[in-house]
């Protein structure tokens, strides 16, 4: 990053964090991105960009092309939704909207592409087109999904597309990928299991007790990835839920137990095998106990796999900016789930991690009541934006 570059963005960085911290202040959850959408497209319009909203319901995509001639097209995607959570960090600007939370940086995602759309048109020294992707609801509500399905690369073409996350508890402005399997996909499922309930105490033995199945049920989904996967091969199976019986009740034995988790797979193979076991082991334990199982299954996205020729760049544009001190470029598999997964299996692409820092609110874990994005990673985000464009399009070949 050369010394303009550095100056612009810190003239902007006053700006930008003021917009972080109103996103930050006034969450919304996945395909309810009303104020946010707005926002961000009167933003964009407001610095001279040509703006499409709607797309996929709330998403937003800016054009711009560049001064120089070039065909090559690239699009830049960041997300924009909140999650159910409660805020506790007690900020000046914490959510204003009771029970919803920026609990992953989709604030700072979005503060960050716009400062780089902003740095762009200001400057447009390269060749060809790119497309900045806001998208609405990452948070498992089907955000990428909707936008492809309305059009999103047939309307906006590019020959390859990025994204950002922040990382917390990293090193500020550290950077890491890896080319292949990098994230896993997130999947639902439930267990239903229905016998016949009874009394608890006087009378246990005429019913079928469905407390004991799914015990034993829980124990043997452990078997799935411990024998069933091969130790190579990286999986997890989860249970969050477990509901039957009431507390008011203690003595009446529930004639229905309801168990749900989730499953985590980098493979089809993998996914297709933990599906398959878990309705083998359901219905084959409720059989054995004279009980009856219904198993719900939900793949939801998909896992993400980084394409090599991209990853490439994207650590080319990474060590541009950190250094290669700073970057991994052979960084350990995630199994969390992310649905830019689907727009890499439209388009080829990468997926970059950058780390916001160790201490303070920006060292909480995502997905937590603590955790709050650092401004100070707004300046790094865009200036990896801007090399990444220059890697991509600063020839302007065709």
């Amino acid at each position: 990053m050369n010394d303009a570059t550095k100056a612009r963005l810190q003239a902007l960085q006053p700006e930008l964090v003021a917009i972080r911290r109103d996103i930050h202040a006034h969450p919304e959850i996945g395909m309810e991105e009303v104020r946010t959408s707005a926002l961000v497209a009167e933003t964009l319009k407001g610095w001279g960009l040509q703006v499409t909203e709607g797309v996929g319901k709330y998403g937003v995509v800016a054009t711009l092309k560049g001064r120089r001639p070039g065909q090559r097209a690239i699009g830049l995607r960041a997300d924009m939704d909140a999650l159910a959570i409660t805020e506790a960090t007690g900020l000046p600007h914490a959510s204003r909207n009771p029970g919803l939370m920026h609990a992953c940086g989709h604030d700072g995602h979005t503060t960050m592409l716009l400062g780089a759309a902003k740095m762009l048109v200001d400057d447009p020294d390269f060749g060809g087109t790119v497309h900045f992707i806001f998208q609405p609801a990452e948070e498992g509500r089907g955000g990428a999904k909707a936008m492809i399905a309305d059009g999103l690369f047939e309307r906006f073409p590019v020959d390859a597309v990025y994204g950002l996350h922040n990382q917390p508890g990293r090193p500020l402005g550290s950077f890491s990928i890896r080319p292949g399997p990098a994230m896993a996909a997130g999947d639902r499922w439930v267990v239903t299991f229905r016998g016949t309930g009874g009394h608890g105490g006087a009378s246990p033995h005429l019913a079928t007790d469905v407390t004991v199945l799914q015990a034993q049920f829980i124990l043997a989904l452990q078997t799935v990835v411990a024998r069933n996967v091969a130790a190579v091969d990286a999986a997890v199976i989860s249970v969050g839920a477990i509901h039957g019986g009431s507390l008011l009740s203690t003595n009446v034995m529930p004639s229905e137990v309801v168990i749900g988790g989730t499953a985590r797979s980098f493979t089809e193979a993998v996914r297709d095998t933990m599906e398959r076991r878990m309705r083998e082991l359901a219905t084959g334990l409720a059989a054995s106990f004279g009980c009856t199982a219904e198993v719900e299954y939900n793949r939801r996205g998909t896992a993400l796999a980084n394409h090599a020729e991209q990853t490439e760049v994207a650590v080319q544009a990474a060590t541009a900016v950190a250094g290669p001190e700073r970057v991994d470029g052979h960084a350990g598999l995630i199994t969390g789930g992310e649905d830019f997964s689907l727009m890499l299996q439209v388009r080829p692409g990468a997926f970059m991690f950058m780390g916001i820092g160790a201490g303070g609110p920006s060292s909480e874990a995502l997905h937590t009541p603590t955790y709050d994005f650092n401004d100070d990673a707004i300046p790094l985000g865009i200036a990896y934006w801007l090399s990444l464009v220059e890697q991509e399009l600063a020839s302007g070949a065709g």
